[in-house]
């Protein structure tokens, strides 16, 4: 198992991009589910069954362990079945067919549109500037994931036709539509900031930099950190007083695309959710709004 382990760990951060914690949790949560399947008197996880996986989420739930504990550790074995999949070393996941339990959702965060505005209107127009107007207006435009964006390729970006092409870190590979406002902040940034950015790299030209769309002061790859806080920085700039985050970024472009009218699934696709219940939570903010309105216009509400 060590060697699976340390393979699974490879491909979590090599192919599935995770993050540091996400990588950790992952790792720490399959010793987990193997000492279990030692108490049924199953030592390999080679042979695991759904009926294992199903009594192991119901022995989580009844240890008083929370939803969404649950949910991420039936994750983590759905991604170490996968790879052992990729690896030739199962032919089934058993995991397949096997439902998330459903988790009380916390209120969703996301910004209305006056600050959506208002923090896309922020950046000045130095190289740094250019390069935070193209990123947060991408982001916006098409509510990827910060993993995602961070990893972006020049040659991802089609400007001319208006879509950027996803790889999937976290899900199925997907074209994302850009919209005219970020299709213009991206070719500004990368046909005349960019390439100032790019002179101060180190970096061999062959090297794996070298086709990284976002770049920071030193030409290289944007870190995930520098996003955070150019969100942060930015948000605060502009009077926004809450700390905003870049999930709250993708949240706001699932809820305004819902509250202009968008198709679900079509949402679901655009987002990269397995689950479809997991865009379907983007409704509830709709939903609220709509009651919202009724409230405070219908006379006898």
């Amino acid at each position: 198992m060590a060697q699976d382990l340390r393979g699974f760990e490879k491909y979590l951060v090599d192919e599935k991009r995770l993050s540091v914690n996400s990588v950790s949790a992952y790792i720490h949560d399959i010793p987990g589910f193997e000492a279990y399947l030692g108490t049924k008197g199953t030592h390999s996880l080679l042979h695991t069954t759904g009926a294992d996986i199903s009594g192991y989420l119901l022995k989580l739930k009844s240890d008083g362990r929370s939803g969404a504990t649950v949910n991420r550790k039936l994750a983590s074995l759905r991604a170490y079945y996968r790879f052992l999949i990729e690896k030739n070393r199962i032919k089934k996941n058993p995991c397949e067919g096997i439902r998330s339990p459903r988790i009380q959702r916390s209120e969703i965060e996301y910004l209305s549109t006056e600050e959506i505005d208002k923090l896309l209107a922020a950046p000045d127009d130095s190289d740094t500037g250019r390069r935070d107007a193209a990123l947060l207006e991408m982001m916006y435009a098409t509510g990827m994931r910060v993993t995602e964006a961070m990893y972006l390729k020049v040659e991802d970006v089609n400007i001319r036709m208006g879509f950027v092409t996803c790889d999937g870190s976290h899900g199925k590979a997907r074209i994302i539509p850009l919209g005219r406002m970020a299709r213009e902040a991206l070719e500004k940034y990368i046909f005349e900031n960019r390439p100032h950015l790019k002179r101060r790299s180190n970096e061999a030209s062959d090297g794996p930099e070298e086709s990284a769309l976002f770049l920071n002061y030193y030409g290289e790859r944007i870190t995930r950190q520098a996003l955070w806080k150019i969100i942060r920085g930015y948000a605060a700039k502009v009077g926004i007083d809450r700390a905003i985050t870049p999930q709250i970024l993708r949240n706001t472009f699932a809820v305004h695309m819902v509250q202009g009218g968008a198709d679900i699934k079509a949402l679901q696709e655009m987002m990269g959710h397995e689950d479809p219940m997991t865009t379907q939570a983007y409704l509830s903010v709709s939903k609220n709004r709509i009651k919202d309105v009724y409230d405070s216009a219908h006379p006898r509400a």
